[in-house]
C-alpha cells in the first residue's frame, strides 16, 4: 500500500515551526512569558524576526502552538488503539502523549502554570483544546453502539475527557507537579463516570 509522502518543503516548514516553538517554550520557562521578547526567541532559534512571523502571528500564538500539535498526536495515538477497545481506555492511552513531551519537569510545571495564570493564554488554551474535541469525536463515534444520537454521544465523551484533562492539569499545578498528571486525570474521570 502506497502512503502519501509529505513534500520536503512542508517537512522543512514543520521542523522549523517545531524548533521555534520549542525554543520559545524553553525561553518562556526560564525567563518568564512577559519577560521574553519575540526578538529573543528569533535570536535563540537562529532566525530573523521576519522568519518567526512567517510561522506565528504573535507571542500568544507561539506560546500555544504546541497544543495543536499535541491534539494531532493524541488523535493519532487514539486511532492506533484497537477498534473494539472502550473509548475511555483509548482516550487514557492517547493522553499518554502528554507525558512523553521532551521537556524537563520543572519547565513543564512553569509552562502549564503560565498557561493558567495569563488570562489570554488560558482562553487560548481552552480554545485549542476545544479543537481536540473535533479531532477525537469522529474517532470515538464508530466505537459506540449505533443510535440516532451517536455523534452527539461521541462529542460529549470527547468534551468530558478534555474537561477532565483540564481539571487534572489545574490540580497538577496546585500540587506542584509532584504527582503524575494522568493520575489526576484518572481521578477526574472516576469522579465523573461514577457520579452519573
Amino acid at each position: 500500500m502506497n502512503q502519501k509522502q509529505t513534500p520536503l518543503r512542508e517537512q522543512t516548514r514543520n521542523v522549523v515551526r517545531s524548533l521555534l516553538a520549542r525554543t520559545a517554550i524553553e525561553l518562556f520557562a526560564s525567563q518568564g512569558y512577559d519577560d521574553t521578547t519575540l526578538d529573543e526567541v528569533a535570536a535563540a532559534a537562529g532566525v530573523s524576526r521576519r522568519t518567526l512571523y512567517n510561522f506565528f502571528r504573535n507571542k500568544e500564538d507561539l506560546a500555544l502552538s504546541s497544543l495543536a500539535e499535541q491534539g494531532a498526536q493524541i488523535a493519532a495515538r487514539f486511532a492506533e488503539r484497537p477498534a473494539d477497545e472502550d473509548p475511555w481506555v483509548s482516550l487514557r492511552a492517547a493522553f499518554q502523549v502528554l507525558e512523553e513531551i521532551e521537556i524537563r519537569g520543572e519547565q513543564r510545571l512553569e509552562m502549564v502554570t503560565l498557561l493558567f495564570e495569563h488570562e489570554s493564554l488560558r482562553a487560548g488554551h481552552a480554545e485549542k483544546q476545544a479543537r481536540w474535541q473535533d479531532l477525537l469525536a469522529p474517532l470515538i463515534q464508530p466505537r459506540l453502539p449505533f443510535t440516532d444520537d451517536r455523534a452527539f454521544q461521541a462529542r460529549t465523551i470527547a468534551a468530558v475527557a478534555i474537561t477532565c484533562l483540564q481539571a487534572a492539569n489545574e490540580e497538577w499545578v496546585r500540587q506542584g507537579g509532584q504527582i503524575d498528571l494522568l493520575e489526576f486525570y484518572d481521578q477526574a474521570v472516576r469522579a465523573v463516570r461514577h457520579s452519573v
